[in-house]
């Protein structure tokens, strides 16, 4: 069989993860996950979403906004709303040199999410993710598109897209 057809068999297969070629070889598909932390837990989101990374600068407050909702910032003439991420599931957070806000481009909007800090970027197989627990917590399961575990770490992997685009985030279009 050769690889072009088993490029074409095994994304036709189903239960399987597609593979791509690359320099004459077949390699599992892989996706990318930045990933951060909210007090001790770790979570990680599509990579493609992040616009960029900034340091906290303390955002100009909205009256009557809801108290994870911190105001908004002007990057470079855009004004974005920020959200704390932490507070928004029910945690407590401290504003310290760690805290960083996560830009994201979601729903053809500028978003920013404060997070206790970022990790790394990690590549994850199909086999590396698992399908999300159906447990009661404190961020909704349909924001969760699955858990990924790389080693000893366990990634409560988020779908970014549907949690800000929800009536729960805050965030009215």
């Amino acid at each position: 069989m050769s690889s072009t057809e088993l490029v074409a068999q095994s994304t036709s297969t189903p239960n399987t993860h597609a593979l791509q070629l690359q320099a004459g070889r077949a390699i599992p598909d892989t996706r990318q996950f930045l990933t951060f932390r909210v007090g001790a837990e770790e979570y990680g989101m599509d990579i493609l979403r992040v616009q960029e990374i900034r340091s906290y600068e303390k955002p100009t407050r909205i009256a009557n906004a809801p108290e994870f909702v911190k105001g908004v910032v002007n990057l470079r003439g855009v004004i974005v709303p920020v959200v704390d991420l932490r507070l928004r599931l029910g945690q407590t957070g401290e504003y310290n040199e760690f805290t960083v806000v996560i830009v994201l481009n979601v729903l053809g909007r500028v978003v920013g999410i404060v997070v206790d800090s970022v990790s790394d970027v990690l590549e994850l197989t199909a086999d590396e993710i698992k399908p999300r627990p159906d447990i009661a917590a404190a961020l909704d399961s349909r924001f969760i598109t699955g858990l990924g575990k790389v080693a000893e770490r366990m990634l409560i992997l988020l779908d970014i897209e549907a949690m800000v685009g929800s009536p729960d985030f805050g965030l009215v279009n």
